[in-house]
């Protein structure tokens, strides 16, 4: 629906800042929104309100937590610096909120912060092994764009917080600094990528990454003085991937074939590749490991790097050292250490980012508001399925266990409730009519919000980034992102 993508920019208001950055070429078409940065918990000492100034020496850096309600501002005085690859202009102030980040610098820089947050300084960082491993990417890109073949398909795996994300966004940064344009694709549902929570997502970056936005933001954010991105998302509406795996994979086969098509339209993305981001939980057992196969399979992928595993690098190696491509290419398999910066963040870190993705999607951030509307449906005119739970359901009333796709469908068809409070729903590109295996194969048009449920006049008030039909597709419940406050 064009009107979740385009029209909603003329309900935002803007306050631009003095970033600048060049034009992007319209790419795809989808209604995601900037993701909250990850952060995490330091035991390290809190600056206080005051300004105070950090010199940091050549190859170190100055790792930061801020916690969710709270803001900082950063300013680089002189030197150079960068965050996840992304280098940041002097005299500029920078605004970070809730956010866990870094800034590393190669020859040294001063920086001014102003806020509370939580530091500290890290001499030793694993940023050498990993500006070569992006050399070594761009000698493949050469390579494909002189033979006309694709560049190289990059697999980020890796246990949960080892900083596979934030190695994704650095080898992103630096390919777009070289003038490439990378196609990321994020297969982990716990932390969407420019969309909310549940969904996968394929994303083409021709622009800089938005430093303050986490991954930058998409066109449903209103205007914004950063190029916005534009991805393809299929929404898995679970929060693991091992949770349902007969619809994981259906979804990771169709974003698959919609990356090669993109790929296959546009030389320069072809020739740059794909970076792909998996979720740390298929990493840490023979069921993950399966998974890994698919998504090697799907995207014929060419390049592994493992992250903070020796198991999991002896692993890949058993399983992939003569595995071949569709095209008859090799797998390379690549070791990278963990930073010392990454922490373990927890279940109560993990919710709040979870509802600031939300809230950031319905009513926009502190630079951008956005109002959404509300309006009624009736439960005769609504068509809702609802995704069923895990693996265990659909075998645990058979006999041995084995499992009967007559006899469980992919999702169930059912009448608002109550249940449905405070939930969101998935809005397809897709007809009432259509099958569900159709339904499950189409895009994201955009998100509703079950803000009330009344049984006895059996009618739903719906928040929605626009006030446009929804009764005419198909939506979607699942259990991911979970039922949040209410956001009215």
């Amino acid at each position: 629906m064009v009107g979740f993508v385009e029209t909603r920019q003329s309900r935002s208001k803007v306050n631009r800042s003095t970033n600048k950055a060049g034009p992007e070429q319209v790419i795809m078409n989808i209604p995601g929104l900037g993701q909250a940065a990850p952060a995490a918990t330091f035991s390290a000492p809190t600056i206080q309100a005051a300004i105070a100034v950090h010199d940091l020496q050549a190859n170190s850096e100055w790792r930061f937590e801020v916690a969710y309600g709270q803001s900082i501002e950063v300013k680089i005085i002189s030197g150079t610096a960068e965050i996840f690859g992304t280098e940041l202009a002097v005299n500029h102030t920078y605004t970070f909120r809730g956010t866990k980040s870094s800034i590393f610098t190669w020859h040294g820089c001063r920086i001014e912060v102003n806020g509370p947050c939580e530091e500290y300084m890290a001499e030793e960082t694993p940023m050498i092994t990993y500006v070569n491993t992006h050399f070594a990417l761009e000698k493949l890109r050469d390579d494909a764009i002189q033979n006309g073949g694709e560049g190289p398909r990059v697999l980020v795996v890796g246990p949960n917080n080892a900083g596979k994300t934030s190695l994704v966004k650095l080898l992103t940064a630096y390919a777009t600094r070289m003038g490439r344009q990378p196609m990321v694709i994020n297969t982990d549902s716990r932390e969407a990528l420019l969309s909310i929570p549940g969904t996968l997502t394929a994303t083409p970056f021709a622009s800089i990454i938005d430093v303050e936005q986490g991954w930058g933001s998409s066109p449903t954010s209103g205007p914004s003085p950063v190029p916005v991105k534009l991805p393809l998302c299929y929404y898995y509406g679970l929060a693991s991937p091992e949770d349902n795996t007969k619809l994981y994979k259906p979804i990771l086969t169709r974003l698959a074939l919609a990356a090669a098509s993109r790929l296959a339209d546009d030389p320069v993305i072809r020739g740059t590749g794909m970076i792909i981001d998996t979720p740390g939980v298929i990493s840490q057992g023979k069921g993950g490991y399966d998974l890994i196969s698919h998504i090697v399979s799907e995207f014929s992928v060419n390049t592994i790097l493992v992250l903070g595993s020796e198991r999991l690098h002896s692993e890949m190696q058993r399983r992939f050292s003569a595995y071949k491509t569709r095209s008859g290419e090799a797998i390379t398999l690549v070791k990278l250490d963990k930073s010392g910066g990454c922490v373990d963040r927890d279940d109560t870190f993990m919710q709040q980012m979870q509802e600031a993705a939300i809230r950031e999607y319905f009513f926009g951030d502190p630079k951008r508001t956005l109002s959404p509307h509300t309006q009624q449906v009736n439960f005769d005119d609504a068509t809702i399925y609802k995704i069923h739970e895990a693996n265990a359901m659909l075998s645990s009333f058979l006999p041995g266990g084995e499992e009967d796709s007559q006899q469980v469908g992919l999702y169930e068809n059912v009448e608002p409730s109550s249940m449905m409070l405070h939930c969101l729903l998935a809005v397809m590109y897709a007809s009432t009519r259509d099958s569900q295996e159709t339904v499950r194969d189409a895009s994201v048009m955009g998100f509703v919000y079950v803000a009330e449920v009344d049984e006895k006049k059996r009618r739903l008030k719906i928040l929605a980034p626009l006030n446009t039909r929804i009764t005419d597709r198909p939506m979607i419940w699942g259990s991911w992102p979970e039922t949040t406050v209410s956001l009215i």
